[in-house]
């Protein structure tokens, strides 16, 4: 086993570094505090491929390794978060669907636009009253002469408002349970599909999140996405390596702030010398150093399957997503508490991880539905 990066994987990851300093980090907290999307930034992260990163060249694609995704992702992080967020839900919630289940004119129509950038995808699972229990959605899906007729709505919806194609599940037969939910691909401007509520976030606030409603949304029977009833469990199978985009986000989110907590440290000084040379300061960060390169490996790890051809990942990312914003949280945490009252206030980049980085633990599946996922795969699926 080699652990050592590749050459082209330090390429990769200096180029987005010196993108992400050059392009995002003069605008984070501008961004953060008008809670503004930056659609402007959208054309030069698809001119660097990061509009689809492991989309196929053929259909417009970067056509990068699901590493090279986890190193992207873990750059754009370190600056910026919700910047993060925003390539890793295209990427790896709309555009990966359509990707895995999507007929070759549904990948002509809408997946080369989202890998090319042209597009913004949305993605909607969640609803007020079906979080982590995905299966008690209520939007509904009902067949009518050459379509479908969409009622229901989606929270917690990122691009919700911003997104020009929107991968929604729906209920298709209620008596069939999960068996009976449906994929289906709507493009904004439909009929009957609006955005409703912008949220007010904690953090990640430059990335768009709202809810979405569907009243008496008339698609066309084409617009199925993948086979009648088999959407929840393709959504599962998304999850499983959407999950590993946010185990890389939460790495490069903790990276970021431990970078900030290290310059810190070494710069204040209390008692006639830097507080970097206190081993309270010491063993918090040789602590975060440990931890977070331990993410790191987890989630490449993950990662590696996936490019190994490995077809079923669910532990390992399962695994990765849990420890990586679990010890991004912490990272986060040490980085205030080193810097003291400085990182209460936002003149330093503490504050802004430490609000950022929660929705790691709650985003693509909660911590609690991590461990669950993780025994029941330990258990053979043991209740």
């Amino acid at each position: 086993m080699d652990f050592r990066a590749s050459e082209q994987h330090e390429i990769l990851r200096r180029t987005v570094r010196e993108f992400a300093e050059r392009d995002i980090r003069p605008h984070v907290m501008e961004w953060d505090e008008a809670q503004h999307f930056p659609e402007e930034l959208v054309p030069r992260l698809a001119a660097l491929g990061l509009m689809g990163i492991q989309i196929p060249d053929e259909y417009g694609g970067a056509g990068m390794s699901a590493v090279e995704y986890c190193i992207c992702i873990e750059e754009l992080a370190r600056v910026d978060p919700s910047v993060a967020l925003t390539v890793a839900a295209h990427n790896g919630l709309c555009t990966a669907h359509v990707f895995m289940f999507g007929t070759e004119a549904q990948k002509e129509r809408h997946l080369a636009p989202l890998a090319r950038g042209a597009h913004v995808g949305a993605w909607g699972l969640t609803e007020a009253g079906a979080g982590s229990d995905a299966g008690g959605m209520q939007t509904r899906a009902a067949r009518e002469a050459g379509g479908w007729l969409l009622n229901g709505s989606k929270s917690f919806t990122t691009h919700g408002r911003v997104g020009h194609v929107m991968v929604v599940m729906a209920v298709t037969d209620r008596s069939a349970g999960r068996h009976g939910i449906s994929a289906f691909i709507v493009e904004r401007g439909t009929p009957g599909m609006s955005a409703g509520r912008k949220e007010n976030k904690l953090g990640m606030r430059a990335s768009d999140t709202s809810e979405v409603v569907f009243a008496d949304c008339r698609i066309g029977s084409d617009h199925l996405l993948g086979r009648e009833g088999a959407g929840f469990q393709n959504a599962m199978q998304v999850l499983d390596a959407g999950r590993i985009g946010i185990a890389a986000l939460a790495v490069g989110l903790a990276q970021g702030a431990h970078e900030a907590a290290v310059r810190y440290a070494k710069q204040r000084r209390q008692f006639g010398k830097s507080i970097s040379s206190f081993q309270a300061i010491q063993w918090k960060l040789a602590d975060d150093a440990t931890a977070i390169e331990a993410a790191r490996l987890l989630t490449y790890r993950a990662a590696s399957l996936q490019d190994q051809g490995v077809a079923k990942t669910t532990r390992e990312s399962a695994m990765a997503k849990l420890f990586a914003s679990e010890i991004a949280v912490r990272a986060a945490e040490n980085c205030v508490q080193i810097h003291g009252g400085y990182g209460f206030v936002k003149d330093y980049p503490a504050e802004k991880f430490f609000r950022d980085v929660k929705l790691t633990t709650i985003g693509e599946g909660t911590s609690e539905i991590q461990r669950l996922v993780i025994a029941r795969e330990i258990l053979g699926g043991a209740n």
